[in-house]
């Protein structure tokens, strides 16, 4: 086995087809004699339609048709869940009664031979409405907390209650002690590339050219929308501009690409405006949080309570990991966590990059700190003196565990020891200058996964999954896995992906593409080797023929007698003897009993620099320095890619990210992105990320651990600590603004 390929920083494999355009995202498949559909979302808040006149808009010049819910066809919508889908409640049924559940949902659907004239007739369409005032806000008097249904059921990720000793008495009874409220804005994602979907029905078979980041689930779900047989319904994607989550799920606009489709009797192109994807493609719930802690005078905690509620939709409960990180990240035998969820007249909230763990990471992270200036302790020394030596919620070992690794590396590149701890003490000329740090986790996810590999006779290698690629390096990583257990160069590998004819694999989300789908590559890689030498050893012609599958062994590519590689025979000449290619799939999953044996995390620690202007309040991040735990690294250039745009993507949620909603009617009022602030280039600080030498044998055959998520998971509680210790001033909900430090 060539050795080298991992751990290399190979260059992305498709960035020529990027920056020449020759890449095709969802909207790139135009077909011939295509339509073009817009939606018209509703104006009201809550309520139902009472009326839709169409007459006038369908005899406006290119429209083709305008579906509603007297028009439109009705669907089965059989039941379906993926794991990515909530699992109590029913995703909407688009266009099917008159019933509006929050503003924005789809009401109308126009169809038109141009993109300009569907515009202009949505724009035209006149809708009434009974409306009713919609409930948004969830700090409203008019709310209620409700316990999630599924996580009341034993195994749940998150469960709505946990607790072991008595944590309230001990937080009551401790000498030191922080007791505070976080809060933390509603977030839209807003990738580079909307969402898009094309539909092409060829009698009862459809296609659909569609942006997702979980292709087989979209095939599964559109099936049972339409009450097709699964392999009825083709799903093809093979590039994704940007997701961050938005496209784990099948949203309405597919169904009504597809349903447009059929009733016009043509291929249909649907595109999402920027506005479309605040209402019905996710985003972050709006979290309310309380953290108490009681610790003894020298750091040791002896109580911790975690108290967090996130919105939901009243038809879907949405639920993330909000509380998960407390139950383990630090040692405390007195300790309480409780989820609850507020249902609101929204749309249903979807994952979003760090899922629950950012935002419950961004409380526990900044109480630690707090709790760090009550003792008089560097932030550092307290969570090193609170050093877990197991997973005390599970009582099993970590199967690794990096966190105080982590610190010291990214304490030492950063500078901690020049940092004066006493809050307002570091200026820059008139500058206030903060160092803050946090501590970052994730899990180290795997899910059951396949993959086929096919040796050509040329040489060349092609591997094929039903994966994703939203911009981590996919091909890029995988053709290294390929490339490694084969023991062939990168360059001789042709790794596809996105389409469902390929084997199944699991979301391109929850940082477990690596994890799953290389692992299963590795076993497909295995599983073509024993295919090619079996053909070998039959094959009178071949160096090894007569051997036994003991006898023989694989060495660059090359198969030979064990312990004799002068007389080797390569993948390509024993396909071109067997006169066709060499085929095989694999398949990987989680051994169940090693998974029972282990608790497994990413772990690391991330430094921020701000500077706050004291006169004028604005906040600018200097520097943010990470380092990880994430067992075996593929690709060290990836991977800090990987780290760069988590903690952007932190400093969003930070200082800028918020989706503001009118409370008369639920409309997102900055759903675009003049007002909708993300971090741009001149925004960029300079950024570092390391990784600690971590080998895990326990986690997968790989022994490699997601890294999407983390890098963004730690970064928004480090920059807030670092605006306290600018400022003195601790503001604990988050975007921070500039009026919150405008009174230092």
């Amino acid at each position: 086995m060539n050795t080298s390929v991992i751990g290399r920083s190979l260059r992305r494999v498709d960035g020529p087809r990027k920056v020449t355009g020759s890449a095709r995202y969802a909207a790139d498949f135009n077909q011939p004699d295509q339509a073009y559909a817009v939606i018209v979302g509703a104006t009201a808040g809550l309520g139902r339609v009472t009326g839709i006149d169409i007459s006038p808009v369908e005899e406006m010049p290119g429209v083709v048709a305008v579906l509603t819910h007297h028009n439109a066809e009705r669907l089965p919508y059989l039941p379906h869940k993926a794991g990515i889908d909530p699992a109590v409640g029913e995703r909407l049924h688009v266009l099917q009664d008159d019933t509006v559940r929050f503003y924005g949902q789809p009401v109308a659907v126009v169809v038109a031979d141009t993109l300009d004239d569907a515009e202009r007739a949505a724009a035209a369409l006149r809708i009434s409405y009974e409306a009713k005032p919609p409930i948004v806000d969830p700090t409203g008097p008019d709310t209620q907390r409700i316990v999630p249904e599924a996580a009341a059921r034993p195994g749940a990720r998150t469960l709505a209650d946990r607790s072991r000793g008595d944590a309230d008495a001990a937080v009551a009874n401790a000498p030191v002690k922080v007791d505070a409220r976080y809060g933390m804005a509603r977030e839209n994602h807003n990738p580079m590339e909307p969402h898009a979907t094309i539909a092409a029905w060829d009698g009862d078979r459809l296609t659909l050219w569609s942006k997702s980041q979980y292709l087989v689930n979209e095939q599964a779900e559109i099936a049972a929308i339409f009450g097709l047989p699964t392999e009825n319904v083709r799903v093809i994607c093979p590039f994704i501009g940007g997701a961050f989550g938005t496209s784990l799920r099948t949203w309405p606009h597919v169904t009504l690409a597809a349903l447009a489709a059929r009733h016009v009797g043509r291929p249909v192109k649907l595109v999402l405006t920027r506005k479309q994807m605040f209402f019905t493609t996710g985003h972050r719930p709006h979290t309310l949080q309380r953290i108490a802690i009681g610790a003894t005078m020298d750091g040791q905690l002896t109580g911790l309570v975690h108290q967090g509620a996130g919105e939901t939709s009243r038809y879907e409960q949405f639920m993330e990991a909000l509380t998960s990180v407390t139950d383990f990240m630090y040692s405390c035998s007195n300790l309480r966590t409780e989820y609850r969820l507020i249902p609101l007249d929204t749309g249903t909230p979807n994952h979003m990059r760090g899922p629950g763990e950012a935002s419950g990471v961004f409380a526990l992270e900044c109480a630690m700190d707090e709790l760090s200036y009550e003792l008089g302790i560097d932030p550092i020394e307290l969570r090193r003196r609170n050093e877990p030596e197991l997973d005390e919620a599970e009582n099993r070992p970590f199967s690794s565990r990096s966190l105080m690794p982590c610190y010291d590396l990214a304490a030492e590149r950063f500078g901690w020891s020049r940092r004066s701890p006493e809050p307002r003490s570091m200026r820059d000329g008139r500058l206030l200058i903060g160092m803050g740090a946090a501590s970052a986790s994730y899990p180290a996810f795997h899910a059951p996964a396949s993959a086929r590999v096919r040796l050509l006779a040329d040489g060349t290698v092609e591997v094929e999954a039903a994966a994703s690629d939203m911009g981590p390096g996919t091909y890029t990583s995988m053709t290294q896995v390929a490339a490694e257990f084969l023991g062939v160069p990168p360059e001789r590998v042709r790794f596809r992906l996105g389409q469902t004819d390929y084997p199944p694999t699991p979301s391109h989300g929850g940082s477990w593409t690596m994890a799953s789908v290389g692992s299963a590559i590795r076993a497909a890689c295995i599983a073509v080797q024993e295919e090619a030498a079996r053909l070998a050893i039959a094959d009178q012609h071949s160096p090894v023929f007569g051997a036994s599958a003991g006898d023989v062994e694989w060495n660059e590519g090359r198969l030979h007698r064990r312990g004799d590689a002068s007389r080797g025979q390569p993948y390509g000449d024993i396909a071109a003897s067997a006169g066709r290619p060499i085929e095989a799939e694999g398949s990987a999953q989680r051994d169940p009993e090693v998974a029972s044996r282990y608790s497994m995390h990413s772990f690391g620690a991330v430094f921020a620099e701000v500077a706050v202007d004291p006169d004028v309040g604005t906040i600018r991040v200097r520097r943010i320095v990470g380092a990880y735990g994430i067992g075996r690294v593929v690709n060290p250039l990836l991977a800090r890619s990987q780290c760069t745009g988590g903690m952007i993507g932190g400093m969003g949620m930070a200082l800028m990210e918020r989706t503001a909603l009118d409370p008369r009617d639920g409309r997102p009022v900055n759903a675009h992105m003049a007002d909708y602030l993300m971090p741009v280039n001149l925004d960029i600080p300079e950024m570092e990320a390391h990784f600690v030498e971590e080998d895990d044998p326990h986690v997968n055959p790989l022994g490699v651990k997601g890294l999407g998520e983390i890098a963004l998971v730690g970064t928004a509680p480090a920059i807030a600590n670092a605006i306290f210790h600018a400022t003195g001033k601790r503001v604990r909900n988050l975007p921070i603004r500039i009026e919150d430090v405008l009174s230092v």
